[in-house]
């Protein structure tokens, strides 16, 4: 009987692993497909290993799930056996089969949680205001080199000459240079200087620093709160800030007509606060917005993103940027063309990929909890069916018998939600670093996954009470 038994359950284990690989083998590409920037992507894939993992974890469900009903079975005496399986006696081990389903539940509940969590941190961050505008913006490289820097007056000219070029292209508004893109996850803070002097209760000057052209702001959007706009200027250099700076270090537009200056960087000489433009989230939509300077600089370097807004979305505009480049500098390459929109959007793909898979495995785990439920449930209807039968015969309502069993399934469910949200309040800390805009402890999102669970969890126990309510008395008291 032992032998058989674990006959069965390892032909189960391996049916499994099967249905699993295959499973497996077509999430690859589906993986592939999302996290195709990832680094050797390609090589994701089943091999030999997984499929030796495979079959080693169904030989462990084998011994697991096979070996210990197997001796529990066989052993005992024949009149406890017959005890236990008699007609008017129900199997004392069904708490432990529905708390190993309360269990199943309790892990799934973390991974639900955190799938929750991470869906509301996009949607949240889906909502923020960036402070610019990334529609019809396109971005590229044009190829430099850095002896190129050493002349700054012959650099700003050749730029100077490029975004003319690009400007007078059928259908583009503006055109300009950033070293960094707005909305992209990047911070280069510095600590600056005021020719006018600070006193010593005063906080040190330290900001974001961003090296942009003169058309920066008219490109990207970015509204002008006071002053002027920054504009190419051989003898003066200019800079501009934004309204968080100007309020944390100089109380507003006290800050116009102040002098920066980078200690230590020779390159960028003192330079006059022309305006203050509004808060964008330079460092990344997913930041706030903090103190920052913009450096007017007309020159390029290697790295430097040319930045092109067109009227409308025009499928045509690198092609159109290509030949006009070809024409200016046939000598230079153009490349790496994008939206700044998927820019940004790319910037979050790992975001995005780690909430689908901890969705998917969130659901598969879910899935498997309530048919657990559900086979569980299924298991002592057969049990009990001579007893349901009996009370059914004495005049039991038949949805009584449906409330028992849904009643049983409850107190489950509950179970494993009051320890699964326990555990998912412990692990939320791991994704706390992840999120935006919404907390590790959400109660709205925790209160939505009791309300899956329990929406779930009920219509899979729904059937086998059903089926118990449904038994004929007659018949079942025939058979005893």
């Amino acid at each position: 009987m032992a032998g058989q038994l674990l006959i069965e359950v390892l032909v189960l284990a391996l049916a499994g692993a099967a249905a699993g690989l295959l499973l497996a083998g077509a999430a690859a590409g589906v993986f592939r497909a999302l996290a195709r920037d990832l680094p050797r992507v390609e090589e994701i894939a089943l091999d030999w290993r997984v499929v030796a993992y495979s079959l080693a974890c169904a030989l462990a469900a084998t011994v697991i799930c096979g070996v210990l009903p197997a001796i529990r079975a066989t052993g005992g005496s024949l009149a406890g056996a017959l005890g236990q399986t008699s007609r008017t006696q129900v199997s004392g081990r069904k708490q432990l089969h529905l708390a190993l389903v309360g269990i199943q539940l309790a892990l799934a509940v973390p991974l639900l949680a955190g799938a929750g969590l991470l869906l509301r941190s996009f949607h949240e961050l889906g909502r923020v205001s960036p402070g610019f505008d990334p529609d019809n913006v396109l971005t590229f490289h044009i190829s430099t080199s850095w002896g190129e820097t050493g002349d700054p007056k012959a650099s700003a000219q050749l730029v100077d000459r490029i975004l003319n070029g690009l400007r007078s292209i059928p259908g583009v508004e503006t055109a300009a240079t950033t070293y960094w893109l707005p909305g992209v996850p990047a911070e280069y803070e510095v600590e600056l200087k005021t020719s006018e002097g600070r006193a010593e209760t005063e906080p040190n000057l330290r900001a974001e620093s961003r090296f942009v052209g003169p058309e920066y702001f008219h490109a990207l959007r970015i509204p002008l709160v006071a002053g002027e706009l920054c504009r190419t200027d051989a003898n003066t250099s200019a800079v501009m800030v934004n309204r968080s700076f100007a309020d944390t270090y100089f109380g507003g537009t006290a800050a116009l007509g102040r002098h920066l200056s980078q200690p230590g960087n020779a390159y960028i000489p003192p330079s006059e606060i022309r305006g203050i433009v509004g808060d964008a989230r330079e460092i990344g939509l997913d930041r706030p917005t903090v103190p920052t300077v913009y450096w007017c600089n007309g020159g390029s370097q290697p790295g430097t993103y040319f930045v092109v807004r067109s009227h409308n979305s025009l499928p045509s505009l690198p092609r159109m940027v290509r030949r006009k480049l070809s024409e200016l500098e046939p000598a230079r390459s153009v490349y790496d063309f994008a939206l700044l929109q998927d820019r940004i959007s790319d910037a979050f793909a790992e975001n995005r990929l780690r909430t689908i898979l901890l969705s998917f495995f969130a659901a598969t785990a879910i899935a498997l909890a309530n048919v657990g439920l559900y086979g569980t449930l299924s298991y002592l209807v057969n049990l009990r069916r001579r007893e349901v039968a009996l009370r059914l015969a004495l005049g039991a309502v038949r949805g009584q018998v449906i409330r028992q069993f849904l009643w049983q399934a409850v107190r489950v469910s509950a179970f494993g939600c009051a320890t699964g949200l326990g555990l998912a309040l412990v692990f939320g800390r791991l994704l706390a670093r992840m999120l935006f805009g919404v907390a590790a402890t959400d109660s709205a999102t925790l209160a939505a996954v009791v309300a899956i669970v329990l929406a779930v969890s009920i219509p899979a126990s729904l059937v086998p009470a059903v089926r118990a309510a449904r038994l004929e008395p007659s018949q079942m008291l025939r058979e005893a």
